[in-house]
Formats: structure tokens, C-alpha cells, sequence
């Protein structure tokens, strides 16, 4: 197992193939809403890969200053539960630590939010939709988790 982080095309390619099987397959998002004005030549993803095989993806960007905004994160199914996602969002975690942002927000399915929160992330909206899907915005200041 290894884990990429780069705009290589053949890298975007492999995070969009999961996001489809993901989101679009699995979950009936639609293929409009999934890929998005956010998905740029220039957008750098974090892909991990089995082999050849990519298992979990995120798509790393700033929402300001001080803040990141992961997301389009998910799992491939039969490599849920085995703490890879952990790992990666971790990852992602300090590289936006080690480039000066102090804060995570990002946009959590209800289903997810006890992951988020065994992260430290918190609840920091009302509930809402989007994409068809129940979430709320999570947040979690990355300099107070190093303590």
C-alpha cells in the first residue's frame, strides 16, 4: 500500500474512478453534482493505492487563509473499517499543519459523524443536504490536537 499526493492526471484519474464507484454507484449521487468546478487540472488529491488499485481518495484544498477544506473523501467498500481512512485524513491533517493552516472544516455525512468525531472533529452546524445526502459542517482546530 502507498499513498500519492500530486495533480498528476493519471492521479486525478485514479481519485475520480473511486469517486464514481463511491459516490455516483454506491451512494446515487449524481455525476453532475459529484464532479464539480473544484475539480481542476491543477487540484492536488491524496490517493491511496493497493497495487495498482486506488482505495481511498480525498481532494485537498483551502478554504481560507487559516483553514482547510477536505473532501470527496471516501473509501473503497471492501477497505472500510481497517483504519485507512484514519490514516489519510491524518495525513492530510498535517500536511495543512506543516503549510500553516490552523483549522479543518469540512462537510460530513450523518452517517460519518462518529468517525469525525473519534478525530476531534465537532458538529458546527444545523443539519442539511447536499447532494441528496444528510450532513453537517465539522470542524476541528489542528494546533489544539497536537496537545
Amino acid at each position: 500500500m502507498h499513498i500519492h499526493f500530486g495533480n498528476e492526471r493519471w492521479n486525478q484519474a485514479a481519485a475520480f474512478a473511486l469517486r464514481y464507484e463511491v459516490f455516483v454507484i454506491e451512494q446515487g449521487i449524481s455525476v453532475q453534482d459529484e464532479f464539480d468546478d473544484l475539480d481542476t487540472i491543477d487540484r492536488s488529491y491524496f490517493v491511496v493505492y493497493e497495487g495498482a488499485l486506488p482505495i481511498a481518495t480525498i481532494r485537498y484544498q483551502n478554504k481560507d487563509d487559516h483553514t482547510i477544506q477536505p473532501d470527496r473523501f471516501c473509501v473503497r467498500k471492501d477497505f472500510r473499517g481497517k483504519g485507512i481512512g484514519k490514516n489519510l485524513l491524518s495525513l492530510v491533517e498535517q500536511k495543512a499543519l506543516d503549510a500553516g493552516y490552523s483549522f479543518s472544516v469540512l462537510s460530513a455525512e450523518k452517517t460519518a459523524v462518529d468517525f469525525y468525531t473519534s478525530l476531534n472533529y465537532t458538529i458546527h452546524s444545523q443539519e442539511y443536504f447536499e447532494d441528496g445526502i444528510l450532513c453537517v459542517e465539522m470542524i476541528k482546530n489542528l494546533k489544539e490536537s497536537l496537545r
